[in-house]
């Protein structure tokens, strides 16, 4: 599965959830659905967006982490 850490840059940067959505151009709600790891897809445009809002690389946000089929 994949992770999603937007939480952790937004904080590491200082940065609110509202004011990376306007950077970025989605709304508050797409934005949460992101964060909240209930997105299917995610734009290569949005991605780049996120990254250059929050001065990172695409691995800083998004992680692999296999499924633990007993939890």
């Amino acid at each position: 599965m994949i992770e999603v850490n937007v939480d952790v840059m937004l904080s590491k940067r200082k940065m609110s959830s509202g004011e990376l959505a306007a950077k970025v151009g989605i709304t508050p709600a797409n934005l949460s659905i992101l964060k909240t790891g209930k997105a299917k897809a995610i734009r290569f445009s949005t991605l780049e967006a996120i990254c250059e809002a929050l001065q990172c690389q695409p691995g800083d946000i998004l992680a692999y982490k296999e499924e633990n089929p007993n939890e």
